[in-house]
């Protein structure tokens, strides 16, 4: 893609700064579209996210369909869209500072530090539509245009509604962007302007009744009839545009950012016949970020089972009542203050960072109305060498008082690039002391255990990498030293690992031609703890696409087609607690799954992508009849669905 401008000079990409270019003709006037040719169809896009200095070009690649669905290929749910998820790999936080505790449906959130800036030559939209098994649907629509060529908007959203294939088991969820980037003619004043939010709704069953064996019943073939324990007998519904909720878990959370930053350095311009493009090369930059955000965590159950609740969480339902309820609400407001220094005028990609957070916190739950406050220091040091060779990262933030006192976090990343197809080595540090999630407070209304006191976690992650394009493989080591671990071991009872434990990862990347079109694209993980640490993680993970990749003698036309092949070995998953939204530690029971197994048929044609797959292949038996019924499991008591027939489609249009 590429777009052309007159004067000899392209305005519609950005300086090598990273920056709008907007030329502007010797009278000064912007002529970004006078001289574009009326009959030209291209488009030159970029964009970046607020916390990093590099453009990015988006991805047209149609190998892999988890780029663009929203569970990632790492992670197992509890077998419907938009129910909880977790990564089947270790991922501790590693973010110090105030934290809700409620991280299962995160995979559906969109989150501010994500939020695209763009930059563009002309108005750019792509519509999505995806449909599933069960009517289930992904609509998504994303729109973004330069008003002017310094200034730039964005409007994006998406809808996922999936009824899901077993009782009380329906999501539907809905996210929402709009952004703005606004850079002064001068180039001295950037402008970044956020609204985002989330509203995620999943009902929950509580898993399946495990009483019997209902799977292998003819009886149950159609399994929305199968028992849960949670639900009740609700009736199957299609409706993607209802809100109705009877018993699970709705979580919202939205608000407003605003970034502004002004620059002090020098001018300069670059000129080529008669057009003249400003330049600016910085020197010292003043930053100042307000953001106000709400949250509110909710699990109601309208159709309470007694003896479950009894069982499992010791909570006993009056005899007047058939309601289960638990929320949390909270309210946030920040500014944060920050002063950059860049030692090289000609590269923005080194600089100096420091700032001061001041937060401001408001807390509803179902025994307090409280406020809290943190005041917190932060320093930065980025530097990606003008040779491009030597890429450094570090980072720090400490709170030096309030809620969170005592908490930091502290990281220092350095890639080594070398030779003409830039293979690399990366190191990696980080180290976070962090208060326990507030989910593990007494205050909180999903805290149903006797009062205990925990300590800060304190998790440390040295990390390498290292991939050679030449031979497309890449390396990868993860070590985890652990400390006052804090975790769930059922239900409800809040429980800290105070022992040391470790946990190292180690994995492979690798990309092999089994002809010039036939790929495989092979991942592999190996992790393993010390001791008896209360962490359920499988020994291997694997994940394996092996297919076509070209054009099949069609210059128009990209296509990957072939399987998808994903396992892990058998281990003690983690159980899942529906009023928390937790995963939770269990010893009892394992889980021994097959392969789960797709064939996948992806192509593009210009500005028109379609993805249709055949998913979970794995479940066929001929046991009481042939069928799609042989299901693995997420956790204990969650089964995935059988066969699921996806096609969706993304479509491009250049305005």
């Amino acid at each position: 893609m590429g777009g052309r401008s007159g004067g000899g000079i392209s305005r519609n990409v950005q300086s090598k700064l990273g920056r709008f270019s907007g030329g502007f003709n010797s009278s000064g006037q912007s002529d970004s579209l006078e001289h574009r040719d009326p009959f030209e169809d291209s488009l030159t896009i970029s964009y970046k996210v607020l916390l990093s200095t590099v453009s990015n070009k988006l991805d047209s690649t149609v190998n892999d369909f988890t780029k663009r669905f929203p569970i990632p290929a790492t992670h197992i749910f509890l077998g419907n869209t938009g129910t909880a998820t977790r990564s089947i790999l270790f991922s501790p936080i590693m973010q110090s500072g105030w934290d809700h505790g409620f991280h299962a449906f995160d995979a559906y959130r969109w989150k501010p530090e994500s939020v695209r800036f763009f930059n563009t030559t002309r108005p750019y939209t792509e519509l999505t539509y995806l449909l599933g098994g069960r009517t289930e649907q992904i609509i998504g629509v994303t729109h973004t245009q330069n008003i002017k060529p310094n200034w730039n908007v964005l409007f994006q959203y998406r809808l996922i509604n999936s009824p899901g294939f077993f009782k009380s088991q329906g999501a539907n969820d809905n996210n929402y962007l709009l952004t703005s980037w606004y850079q002064s003619v001068n180039k001295r004043y950037n402008n970044y302007f956020v609204i985002l939010g989330n509203a995620l709704q999943s009902a929950e069953n509580g898993g399946l009744k495990s009483d019997q064996d209902y799977l292998n019943d003819p009886v149950y073939n159609d399994r929305f009839n199968v028992p849960t324990e949670l639900g009740g007998d609700v009736a199957f519904g299609r409706n993607f545009f209802t809100s109705k909720l009877n018993t699970g878990s709705r979580y919202n959370d939205g608000g407003l950012i605003i970034t502004q930053q002004y620059d002090l350095g020098r001018k300069d311009s670059l000129v080529n016949d008669s057009t003249v493009t400003p330049l600016f090369y910085p020197r010292l930059r003043f930053e100042h970020t307000f953001k106000y955000s709400t949250y509110k965590f909710l699990f109601v159950d309208y159709l309470a089972n007694p003896a479950y609740y009894k069982n499992n969480y010791l909570i006993t339902i009056p005899a007047s009542s058939d309601t289960v309820k638990a929320e949390d609400r909270w309210t946030e407001l920040s500014n944060d203050f920050s002063i950059y220094q860049y030692p090289d005028e000609k590269n923005l990609q080194q600089f100096i960072k420091a700032g001061i957070t001041i937060q401001n916190l408001k807390a509803n739950t179902d025994s307090i109305s409280e406020s809290f406050y943190n005041m917190a220091v932060h320093g930065e040091y980025r530097n990606k060498t003008r040779n491009k060779k030597w890429d450094m990262i570090a980072v720090g933030m400490l709170y030096l008082n309030g809620f969170n006192a005592g908490d930091y976090h502290a990281s220092i990343d350095l890639k080594r690039f070398s030779g003409k197809k830039n293979a690399y080595v990366e190191l990696g540090f980080r180290n976070a002391n962090r208060t326990p999630p507030f989910i593990y407070d007494t205050r909180s209304s999903f805290y149903f255990d006797v009062i205990k006191n925990f300590k800060k976690e304190n998790i440390t992650n040295l990390s390498a990498s290292f991939y050679q394009p030449r031979f497309n493989v890449k390396f990868s080591a993860n070590y985890f030293l652990v400390n006052n671990y804090t975790y769930f071991k059922n239900y409800y009872h809040a429980e800290q690992e105070e022992a040391l434990f470790n946990v190292l990862q180690v994995s492979i990347e690798k990309k092999l031609y089994l002809t010039k079109h036939w790929i495989w694209n092979a991942d592999l993980y190996f992790q393993q703890k010390t001791g008896n640490a209360p962490l359920n993680v499988p020994l291997i993970f694997t994940r394996n696409r092996i297919g076509y990749e070209g054009t099949l003698g069609f210059q128009r036309l990209n296509i990957a087609m072939g399987f998808e092949i994903r396992y892990h070995t058998p281990y003690l998953a983690d159980g899942y607690s529906p009023i928390l939204g937790k995963f939770y530690y269990q010893d009892s029971i394992r889980i021994s799954n097959r392969p789960d197994v797709s064939a996948y048929l992806h192509f593009r044609i210009r500005n028109f992508r379609a993805f249709i797959r055949a998913e979970n292949l794995n479940t066929v038996t001929i046991t009481n009849g042939f069928g799609f019924r042989y299901h693995n499991f997420a956790a204990p008591n969650y089964p995935y669905p059988g066969l699921v027939i996806r096609q969706g489609i993304y479509w491009s249009f250049v305005n």
